[in-house]
């Protein structure tokens, strides 16, 4: 047999399987992976070829992407999500109500959950953010034991929710290029006096995920940076679209 034609063979088969997992070293929590830049073509074709057996249901959404408009589906992200951390850290991405939420684990049989709402796909990136970033201590508290100030916030109040918003908006924006998503900076006080200083938070959002590329993501978040490269056929394309990120950046804090 040909081996075009065994990879093919290969490739079959593992559509028939079902939960087949991630392979790949995992990081430990407390740990920095930094990410090399673009690769190019020729590597980025090497690694295409193992993402093929890492991913079964994506050589049909590959072609896609590669032909067309992309497209996301938050069931692709919980696909991803599941296979790289319900084993590792014994969590889940699950779709959601009205509003997000995070369940700790409750046993063995019971991993925690990360609640996206509607299943929107970019609520699912946020969360996902959240949960990269909180500690062992958080993960075990239900919303990572912050209290949730709604919509309609004072000026003071906006300023401290706009101050723990940078670093999981920075990584929701790393993520939203690697998967090739749109990406809107949320100040989240629609009712209320809103932002504190809108343009001052997208630049310090942008400067923390620059310094994130520059030093390297947090463990977890570097895992599922990667994952959404190789899934999305992005890794040859992310430093110039992060670039032209940037140049938006500018023109609109101007």
């Amino acid at each position: 047999m040909r081996l075009a034609e065994k990879a093919h063979c290969l490739v079959w088969i593992l559509h028939r399987r079902d939960g087949l997992g991630l392979t790949g070293k995992a990081c430990d929590d407390g740990a920095l992976c930094r990410l090399s830049g673009a690769l190019p073509v020729a590597a980025a074709q090497l690694i295409d070829r193992p993402a093929e057996i890492k991913f079964p249901l994506v050589l049909a959404a590959r072609k896609s992407h590669n032909s067309g408009r992309m497209k996301h589906h938050p069931d692709d992200l919980i696909m991803l999500f599941n296979d790289l951390f319900r084993r590792s850290h014994q969590t889940v991405l699950v779709k959601g109500g009205d509003e997000p939420e995070y369940i700790p684990a409750a046993g063995p049989d019971q991993p925690a959950r990360i609640v996206f709402a509607h299943g929107f796909y970019a609520s699912a990136l946020h969360e996902i953010s959240h949960w990269c970033i909180a500690g062992a201590r958080r993960r075990g508290l239900h919303d990572y034991g912050y209290w949730y100030c709604p919509d309609g916030r004072t000026a003071a109040q906006q300023q401290a929710f706009e101050s723990v918003e940078v670093r999981p908006q920075a990584l929701e924006w790393l993520f939203s290029v690697a998967a090739g998503s749109r990406f809107h900076i949320s100040v989240d006080n629609l009712s209320g006096q809103g932002a504190a200083d809108e343009a001052g938070f997208r630049a310090r959002v942008r400067a923390m995920a620059d310094h994130y590329l520059r030093d390297g993501l947090p463990a977890r978040a570097a895992r599922f940076h990667q994952t959404l490269l190789t899934f999305y056929g992005r890794q040859t394309l992310f430093a110039q679209a992060w670039q032209d990120q940037g140049l938006t950046t500018s023109e609109s804090t101007r």
